[in-house]
């Protein structure tokens, strides 16, 4: 049963590979000293929360029904906070999706106010219509922010993070985009997950 959840996990994730040219394909790994510029947008997979999806009938206003952090999960992203805080990484705004999963890691990483921004709320198991207008929205969204203005802070879920960047991303890891003044196309960069032990 678990291989046939994650055939569907992957089934479900196929036509956003597909469609990811969005952004520009990843040109290596960024380091963190890296990410305190003020043109980079993180864009971090929520940390650790066993399972794939979330139960039927979860609702978003009610954490009890959502797939949520595990205490692995709450201690990857403290600590993600505190290696970031010791980089200098001190982002200017912080969007969250509204799942708790993902507000939890925002709030515990602890780097600012957390904002939710619904273009970041997961699609998975959506039609490939749904998949590609709200990418396409938040690709919008990342271009409208100041490439002088951040650092950015981009909480959201695995399969946001393929359809926008065509690469996968693991709990706690995920991508670092670099804005370009000129209008340039952007620039992105694999961020490596935090380790959980």
């Amino acid at each position: 049963m678990p291989l046939l959840r994650l055939f569907l996990a992957w089934l479900a994730m196929a036509p956003c590979v597909a469609a990811a040219q969005v952004v520009p394909a990843s040109q290596g790994e960024i380091a963190v000293s890296e990410l305190k510029r003020p043109n980079v947008v993180v864009v971090l997979r929520h940390a650790s929360a066993p399972g794939v999806g979330d139960p039927p009938g979860f609702k978003l206003d009610d954490c009890s029904t959502q797939r949520n952090l595990d205490a692995n999960g709450r201690q990857q992203a403290a600590r993600l906070g505190t290696s970031w805080k010791a980089a200098g990484f001190r982002p200017t705004r912080v969007y969250s999706s509204a799942w708790c999963r993902c507000q939890d890691t925002a709030r515990l990483i602890d780097l600012g106010p957390v904002r939710v921004q619904p273009l970041l709320n997961s699609f998975f198991g959506a039609d490939a219509q749904r998949r590609e207008a709200q990418t396409a929205q938040l690709s919008r969204f990342i271009d409208g922010l100041d490439p002088r203005g951040g650092p950015y802070l981009l909480v959201t879920h695995q399969v946001v993070i393929t359809a926008l960047t065509g690469h996968g991303a693991d709990s706690g890891g995920g991508a670092a985009i670099e804005l370009q003044p000129d209008g340039a196309a952007r620039r992105t960069r694999v961020l490596p997950a935090a380790g959980l032990d």
